[in-house]
């Protein structure tokens, strides 16, 4: 089974500011105990994570260590946030009006100019998918991917067929956790586990 998660929370999340690759901020002590709540769900449910794949981010690799412990653990720049470029950082209590409009209607008003675009986001995610597919497929054990609220979202997308931009719209909260298998001709639709 592979597992995905978002990082835990930061202060940057707690202040509502929008960060991206360009903020390595550590997990805050909820952070902490978000992590802590899916590593106790994984014990209760008997589940080992036998390898992580985690942004290279220190909230991300911070969340993937609390989560996993000591699995095998290999840091990946395609797991990264999206790249906000100038809009890195912004409060998004009051927010630029083209921020407003992209996040407003992902699917129909592209990134700003400067910020990665979607299509990229999802292209990514995708080929580190197709890159962990033979490892995944051969029954090695559990892998846990430790990644970012839209970089999550590129990842739903490209494993879920006909989305269409669905999981744009989704709210990813902090360790939202999902699953899903891999199969003969490509993935099971990914299925958000509750905790």
């Amino acid at each position: 089974m592979i597992y995905i998660v978002r990082h835990g929370q930061t202060a940057g999340n707690k202040a509502n500011v929008l960060q991206g690759r360009g903020s390595n901020a550590p997990l805050n002590e909820k952070g902490i105990e978000q992590a802590e709540k899916i590593r106790d769900w994984f014990k209760e449910q008997g589940i080992r994570i036998d390898r992580v794949y985690t942004s290279p981010l220190i909230r991300a690799v911070q969340t993937a260590q609390i989560i996993a412990g000591e699995a095998e653990r290999i840091t990946d720049e395609h797991l990264l946030e999206m790249d906000y470029g100038p809009y890195e950082g912004m409060d998004l209590s009051h927010p630029a009006p083209e921020v407003t409009a992209f996040f407003a209607d992902f699917v129909n008003h592209p990134a700003p100019e400067g910020m990665e675009p979607l299509a990229q986001v999802v292209r990514r995610l995708g080929e580190f998918l197709e890159g962990i597919r033979e490892e995944a497929g051969q029954g090695k054990g559990n892998i846990l991917l430790s990644t970012h609220a839209i970089a999550m979202k590129g990842a739903l997308e490209y494993l879920t067929p006909g989305a269409d931009g669905r999981f744009w719209g989704t709210y990813i909260r902090n360790c939202a956790l999902y699953e899903f298998e891999i199969t003969g001709g490509g993935y099971t639709v990914p299925r958000e586990v509750t905790i």
